[in-house]
């Protein structure tokens, strides 16, 4: 299957960075490599770090940008693990990095990969092929107070804790191996006027198991840290988010960093010496317009949050 994935937000966030022609930056969520492309078209002489932990999306991006291969480095790996790969480089500092977070069109439509409850698959949703945690591990050998957990804090689901005692009872009959078996098991947990609203009722659940499998809440807020301590005085971070999860953390990571002084009110001086570390340039989250919305529905939930190293 082709790799095919469309950047969301793609204009918006590309001007965000405000490339330099002598500038490097970094695409911490390479995907097909569409933000990269736009940022290495943007100037004839930056330098563009693509990182992605699935080989797949690796392959595709490295096809893709081949003809400003004098001008990338593709670097399979984590996202978060940016400070030891400039490390590795020998890059002290960056001018920019965007991170598209969330998962591929390309992901959730190869149904090999287990990431839509759209198609019946055997339970995967991992990122990284790699990684030895699978969706069929935390539904089949997760409790059930766990699994409530879970569905409840990465899925907002409000029929978590009778969803988990569903997935229970089943799997004492044999192990859920595919997609469908769990939707049809999701479908039974939740009322049937409930499952009336709010679009599939195995969305959220999906969500959260894909979230706990990638540990992708794990490390977003010191990934925001150590992006933020790799650019040079002036660059940019921009991050799309794609739920509330997401979003919150970027949101709350973002407003903590621009944080000057933290003494209490009532000291008539300074004490603490706290300086911001960042301008937040998006006080409110850029959001697509109708057409983008529109042209790719994948879209409408994205957010893009955008700050300034000071």
């Amino acid at each position: 299957m082709e790799f095919r994935h469309v950047s969301v937000l793609f204009k918006e966030s590309i001007e965000a960075l405000k490339i330099k022609s002598d500038g490097i930056y970094a695409d911490g969520t390479l995907g097909g490599g569409g933000h990269s492309h736009g940022i290495l078209s943007a100037s004839e002489g930056c330098h563009l770090i693509g990182i992605d932990q699935d080989k797949e999306a690796i392959a595709a991006a490295t096809k893709r940008l081949s003809e400003f291969s004098d001008r990338v480095t593709i670097v399979n790996r984590n996202f978060s693990e940016i400070k030891n790969i400039l490390s590795e480089l020998n890059i002290e500092k960056i001018d920019g990095a965007v991170l598209d977070l969330g998962v591929s069109s390309y992901q959730l439509d190869n149904a090999e990969r287990g990431f839509s409850y759209m198609h019946d698959a055997a339970l995967d949703m991992r990122m990284n092929i790699s990684s030895p945690k699978t969706a069929y591990e935390v539904v089949n050998s997760y409790s059930c107070e766990e699994l409530t957990r879970i569905f409840y804090e990465y899925g907002e689901e409000k029929w978590s804790k009778r969803i988990a005692e569903f997935i229970c009872e089943r799997r004492r009959e044999k192990p859920i191996e595919t997609t469908f078996e769990l939707v049809d098991i999701i479908k039974a947990a939740i009322p049937k006027k409930a499952r009336m609203d709010g679009g599939h009722p195995a969305k959220r659940v999906f969500q959260a198991i894909r979230i706990e499998v990638n540990n992708e809440l794990g490390i977003l807020e010191q990934s925001v840290r150590d992006f933020t301590s790799c650019l040079k005085k002036g660059g940019r971070l921009a991050i799309i988010t794609f739920h509330s999860l997401e979003d919150r953390i970027v949101k709350k990571t973002f407003q903590e960093m621009a944080k000057g002084c933290i003494c209490p009110k009532e000291f008539p001086v300074c004490m603490c010496g706290r300086k911001p570390e960042i301008k937040i340039i998006s006080r409110k989250p850029v959001l697509p317009s109708e057409k983008e919305i529109e042209e790719n529905s994948r879209s409408k939930s994205a957010k893009l949050r955008i700050a300034e190293k000071l």
